[in-house]
């Protein structure tokens, strides 16, 4: 139990939130995608790149069927550095699909690659604002609702 008085860091404020918004694999999504030449190494990022986490489950796309039948000997060891990544298990089976893979030692940015620009429409904004008014600090609120509208609008289905 916390003693009275006591202050949690906004780290740990954040972290708390994420979970009970459901928000960690989205989170996590969103940080292979930046960091994923650094956490599964350049020689695999040229050749694959993370997907989505559904229920548990990360889908990759890989360049070739060569390089898929290859990374199937090494899903334990992904596994292990991408939940090494999370800090938790929150990722329990890879899936590896033949797709496209934009190689990460081109003049195309990993942000460029990975984030399309969309934009929030007004009904995810309410949203997100919704689930951000518990945090007590305005700046911090606005990005945080922020954050979380770009999430929503990134997750809508594709027409």
């Amino acid at each position: 139990m916390r003693a009275q008085g006591s202050l949690d860091s906004v780290a740990l404020v954040l972290e708390g939130l994420a979970r009970r918004l459901g928000l960690e694999s989205k989170l996590l999504e969103s940080r292979l995608r930046r960091e994923w030449p650094d956490i599964v190494g350049e020689q695999i990022a040229a050749h694959t790149r993370p997907d989505e986490i559904r229920f548990k489950k990360l889908v990759i796309h890989v360049r070739h069927s060569v390089w898929l039948h290859q990374l199937t000997f090494l899903k334990p060891t992904l596994l292990q550095k991408i939940n090494g990544a999370a800090g938790a298990p929150l990722v329990t089976e890879l899936v590896l699909r033949i797709g496209d893979v934009v190689d990460h030692t081109g003049e195309i940015g990993a942000a460029e690659v990975f984030c399309t620009a969309t934009t929030p429409s007004p009904q995810e904004k309410a949203e997100a604002e919704f689930h951000a008014q518990a945090v007590q600090e305005q700046s911090l609120r606005e990005h945080l609702a922020a954050v979380m509208a770009q999430a929503l609008a990134h997750s809508k289905p594709v027409s």
